[in-house]
């Protein structure tokens, strides 16, 4: 119950933050989408970074060291540390420039005139919405899931429990589909009424509160572990492959922390059988077996996608000025690096942590997205534990805010205004629009969510390299003259067709560790888009004389 009061009273703290950003907004459309473009260097970086850090970051990567190991951080984090901030500096800068001087509020209408195609925005918007439902699913199941693992015992009268063995659910958790209506409600609120300003302000908020938190979370738990040293060394003597990005053949086949008494009678009842009827080692359940060179260096394509990110394009454009940037390109990096770490040092405890001779998870646990709260709930206080829920919720819902209000942007700019005409529209009428395509995506986002369709971790790569897929479009937009419309629609089915063949191929996501020619599919999307941009270029009549002007203008 004392969890359930935290995040409560967090909430509602969102609510009324959501509530005086309101009545800064000013009526019009530019205030709504864009906050006028008026937003500096603290509240960018606030925005950038607590919009890139998602459920992904927290929750992912805990959930994947303790599958994988602490090499999950070399894979994601430092390429997204130097990728994010050349990607901010290189394309970010330039973007706002077009944006500023033209006037866009959307992607789609910067590529509509780079390539002067007014059909490429049909082709790209189911795209984009497409590749940004499963991120928003990210974020509402990984909410769904904290929600429902730390309230356990608060309702006991209200919710059954559910489930068996160490997954299971107790008595009067806040049940799955309730938790992650009541995230989906919240932010919809301060979307809705706020617009960009208000999830700007959110997300500055929010972001400050999942740091400061996840420092102090990570000090009790270390602490309570008996010391960061204490805790890393149970991993070595238990489970060494956890802190290698390679596997031995001597290493332990699995990461076994029950009662030994209990493993040798498994084993002795399964030695006994026949070996027709034998079936799988009580200890063969999952082995890391390493990453080659060629694998980890095909991880660097991944964070391209953030140049890709519709809702990033959006901030970007709320900058007041190309200063404003200086400090995200800085400090970027280093805030990836504050969060990553004691994610993923959890993640990896989580394989060996024993407290007064029991697992604090338990052999068999086999969700990882719930071994982050898992760790909180046992380790630290109900007060502490609620403060960190509250701080995981807030790293699920600044990136929530950005991703519905950029589809309803997409939706009101591209579609409705544009083929409708942006005359027939008053600015309130646009904003009314873009408010009401929110909601419908907030309700469809909610009810694929109680599906569950898989980790976070796994949907959120291959929704990352969906984007990344399309990032050769925009850096050539940006500094390939030649690029060409023609060449722009190859780039994009070519980059479609890619993706959907081979998230078919890996069992539509099922298979946490396919990989394509021995690299993350990603490599081969990103160099198919690649090759048919350029050949097709090459091939096609070059972009006007006015475009090529507009776009690259001489210097005097």
């Amino acid at each position: 119950m004392t969890q359930f009061i935290i995040i409560c009273v967090y909430l509602a703290l969102l609510l009324i933050l959501g509530v005086v950003t309101s009545r800064m907004f000013k009526g019009t459309a530019a205030d709504y989408f864009l906050a006028s473009r008026g937003i500096g260097s603290f509240l960018l970086l606030m925005s950038l970074f607590g919009t890139t850090m998602t459920a992904f970051a927290l929750v992912g990567s805990t959930g994947e060291s303790f599958r994988e190991g602490i090499g999950v951080y070399g894979m994601m984090a430092s390429w997204s540390g130097i990728v994010h901030s050349a990607c901010f500096f290189l394309v970010g800068i330039k973007l706002w420039s077009f944006g500023k001087r033209f006037g866009y509020t959307t992607q789609i209408e910067f590529f509509r005139d780079r390539f002067e195609s007014d059909k490429l925005g049909i082709v790209l918007f189911p795209i984009l919405v497409g590749l940004i439902v499963p991120y928003l699913l990210i974020g509402v199941m990984a909410a769904g899931v904290t929600i429902e693992r730390s309230t356990g015992g608060a309702f006991p009268n209200i919710f059954a429990g559910h489930g068996v063995g160490p997954a299971a659910i107790p008595a009067g958790a806040i049940p799955f589909w309730l938790g992650s209506a009541g995230i989906c409600l919240v932010v919809l609120i301060y979307v809705f009424f706020g617009g960009v300003r208000g999830t700007a302000w959110a997300n500055a908020f929010q972001t400050i509160v999942f740091i400061v938190l996840g420092i102090v979370t990570f000090s009790v738990i270390s602490d309570k572990l008996g010391g960061a040293k204490a805790a890393t060394e149970m991993v070595l003597k238990d489970n060494p492959h956890v802190m290698r990005r390679t596997v031995r053949e001597d290493d332990p086949l699995t990461r076994y922390h029950g009662d030994q008494k209990v493993y040798q009678k498994k084993m002795t009842a399964w030695e006994s059988k026949p070996e027709d009827e034998r079936g799988p080692k009580p200890d063969e359940v999952h082995k890391p077996e390493g990453i080659s060179p060629l694998h980890f260096l095909s991880y660097m394509f991944i964070p391209l996608s953030v140049g890709m990110f519709p809702h990033i394009f959006q901030h970007w454009l709320t900058a007041k000025s190309a200063k404003s940037f200086k400090l995200s390109v800085i400090a970027h990096p280093l805030l990836i690096m504050l969060v990553w770490v004691p994610c993923v040092l959890i993640g990896a405890w989580a394989t060996s942590a024993v407290i007064e001779g029991k697992p604090v998870i338990p052999y068999g646990f086999s969700n990882p997205n719930a071994v982050l709260v898992k760790m909180v709930s046992t380790l630290t206080s109900d007060g502490l534990g609620g403060l960190l829920t509250a701080g995981i919720l807030a790293a699920i819902m600044s990136s929530l805010d950005s991703q519905f209000l950029c589809i309803g942007s997409m939706f009101t700019n591209d579609i409705v205004a544009h083929y409708a005409g942006r005359d027939r529209f008053t600015d309130q009428q646009k904003v009314l629009c873009g408010r009401v395509f929110v909601v419908l995506i907030v309700a469809g986002t909610y009810a694929l969510a109680q599906l569950r369709p898989g980790s976070v971790f796994t949907l959120g790569v291959w929704c990352f390299s969906g984007f990344a897929s399309l990032f050769p479009l925009v850096f050539a937009a940006v500094y390939w003259k030649r690029a060409t419309r023609a060449g722009a629609y190859a780039c994009v089915l070519t980059a479609a067709a890619c993706w959907w063949w081979l998230f078919a191929k890996s069992g539509y996501g099922a298979g946490a560790q396919f990989l394509f020619m021995g690299m993350m599919p990603v490599a081969t999307i990103v160099g198919a888009s690649t090759a048919a941009l350029i050949l097709v270029s090459l091939a096609t009549k070059p972009p006007s004389a006015e475009t090529v002007e507009r776009f690259f203008p001489r210097r005097k």
